[in-house]
Formats: structure tokens, sequence, C-alpha cells
């Protein structure tokens, strides 16, 4: 036992002088390995694993050293191990970036407005989307807005040549439509709404609100109507109305003087006045559905507000997701501009605009 344990502290002495051979760098290169194997260890962990930062301080330690300095140091991983984990490490250093094929992917400003959008407004699809970052100068397709919200289709693609479509929207410009709906107050008021729209442009002129419509009535809101257009009105070659007993003839006659020729839809086909039909669609969708109304004073001003967003706001896919009165295109986004958020009836309608 005396031997072995002689022969034992023979072995360490010389490995001791052996240390003294070795460089002041060799020895402190050696100290830090060693340190940072007992910080890992240390770790309030059962069985802890080297993270990429223990490799890369192990592995730029060890190129430090000589192999034979390596394989004294009682290492928890192989020299082979630490040679392998730095040729990885230059690989990466030299290996270059190479762009993938295809189009670039959406700037991260342009998703996280696309998704703050959807969230704000649930009811709004892509395409409205879509006509709200047109607005804010947003070169984006409506296709890409469909795949950050992962729903819906790809839009139809255009097809070449003239369309029956494209046929009767050059037609539009000369048509106008004028209907009437009705709103229920809270104490259960009926109250009548008569309105005009523009097929070209889509502009909408509220007429009036009464709770009485009478033939009357309803003529005397047309010549205010022809009044209020001044030399517009001379553009209108066509009036599109159904066959209500408000409109009646003294109605028909105000419109013929003006040059306006009335086109009388047929019976129970409320199709056959769609364009009209889909704004009373939208009004009750986007605002009357939502809040509760008290009387006729109440009605006109939400009516009057929300006319006004739909006239010079809020994007129509048939205008290119431009607004019936034109609203200009901002320049492109820059890094100092931001979007602001404008609420309308106190939130209930929202529109977006840059802001320097």
């Amino acid at each position: 036992m005396q031997l072995r344990f002689s022969y034992l502290a023979v072995l360490r002495v010389f490995g001791w002088l052996a240390l003294f051979a070795r460089s002041d760098r060799a020895r402190d290169v050696e100290i830090l390995i060693l340190r940072h194997q007992v910080a890992v260890l240390q770790r309030p962990v059962k069985n802890p694993r080297l993270s990429w930062a223990d490799r890369a301080v192990l592995a730029a330690l060890a190129r430090l050293l000589p192999r034979s300095h390596l394989r004294e140091l009682r290492l928890i991983i192989s020299p082979q191990t630490l040679l392998r984990w730095h040729a990885r490490l230059v690989r990466r250093r030299w290996t270059y970036p190479r762009r993938s094929p295809g189009r670039p992917r959406t700037a991260r400003a342009i998703r996280a407005l696309v998704l703050e959008m959807a969230r704000d407004n649930p009811g709004w699809g892509y395409r409205r989307i879509h006509g709200e970052l047109t607005g804010l100068a947003h070169q984006v397709a409506a296709s890409t807005v469909w795949q950050i919200q992962d729903a819906g289709i790809d839009p139809a693609p255009r097809r070449v040549g003239q369309s029956w479509r494209a046929f009767l929207e050059a037609q539009a410009k000369t048509i106008l439509a004028a209907d009437l709906f009705h709103v229920d107050t809270v104490l259960l008021r009926r109250l009548h709404v008569l309105f005009f729209i523009e097929h070209g442009t889509r502009r909408v002129h509220l007429a009036g609100v009464t709770a009485r419509p009478t033939g009357e009535w309803v003529t005397q809101q047309v010549r205010n109507l022809l009044m209020n257009l001044e030399d517009r009105a001379d553009d209108f070659r066509f009036l599109i109305r159904d066959r209500d007993a408000k409109f009646t003839a003294a109605f028909d006659a105000v419109s013929t003087a003006a040059g306006v020729r009335i086109i009388k839809t047929p019976v129970r086909a409320p199709r056959a006045n769609a364009i009209a039909e889909r704004w009373v669609s939208s009004v009750r969708r986007e605002c009357l559905d939502r809040m509760v109304i008290t009387g006729e004073r109440h009605l006109r001003l939400v009516l009057s507000e929300y006319v006004e967003h739909y006239n010079v706001h809020r994007p129509h896919r048939t205008l290119c997701q431009s607004s019936p009165a034109g609203r200009e295109r901002p320049p492109a986004m820059g890094p100092n501009v931001r979007v602001l958020r404008r609420d309308r009836l106190g939130g209930l309608i929202r529109e977006y605009a840059q802001v320097a």
C-alpha cells in the first residue's frame, strides 16, 4: 500500500514539474477551460447540457492549446467533440447567406397592421383591409393580405377583352338610383329614409328622413337634389326606382323635365336596383344594426356622419379600392411615418391615415 502511494505521489510531482515547462498563456487557457466546466456543472439542473454559447467558448479556448495538452486535460467532452464544434463555427463564419427564390417577405410592419385591422374590425374581409392599405400607400396585393389572414380564396384572374361588367361600368356614369328604407327607433317609431346613389362613383346623397313619407315630400326631395347637383345634373340620363306608390307622377315629371329618364324595376325584383339595395345592406350592417336610434334628429345625425365616411374614406372594390370622392394617395411609407386611427360614431367605424 505504501509502495503504491509513493508511486502515485512521484507521478503527481513529475506532472507538476511538467507544468513549469508550459507557458503562462497555456496555463491561463487551461484555467479558463476548467472554470467554465465547473460553472456548467454547478448549474441547478440534474443533467446540465452545454448550450450553443458554451460550445463556442470551449471550442475557441481549445484552439489556443496544443493537441497534446488537450489529451491531458480532464474535459467533460472529448477533444474530437471540441474540434467538431470549432469546425462547425468556421463553416458558419464563412458561409454567406443565400437569397431564397421567390418574392421577398412582407414587411413586419405591414403584417402587424393587417392583423391589427382584422382584430379591430371583425366584420372586415381581406378585400376591405386591402382597400385600407391601398389608401395608406402600401403597395400590397390583395392575395398577400389573404395569406396573412389565412382566410378566403385568391382573387379571380383578370380577363382579357371587354366583358358585360366592363360594358355596364362604362354606362354607369349616367345612371342614378333612388330608394327608401325604414328604421325603427327605441320607442318602435318607424322612420323612413330617402336616398340617391350614383352608379358611376357610388356617391350617396342623403335626401331626407321623415316619419310620414308622402308623394309631395318625395317629389320635393328630388327637386332639392337636382338643385344641389347644379351642373352635374346634366351628367345623368337615367333614374332607377321601384314601383312604390310614394314615387308619384309628379316625381317622374320633375325628373323628366331635367332630362332624366325614369326606369321602373319589375315587381318584387330588388336585384334590379342592386346597387341601392347594396348600400342599404352596408348602412344596416356597419351602422344601424349596431346601435339604437332614439329619434328623427338622432337618425339624421348618424346617417350624415356615415354618408360622409362612405363618400370620403370608405374604399370600394368597384373603384379600385378608392372612395367615391377620390381619396388622395399619400406618399410611400417611410421610417418616420406612423398610422393614425380615427374613430367615428363613438368607435363604431374606424378610419386610418398617415401622420408624419
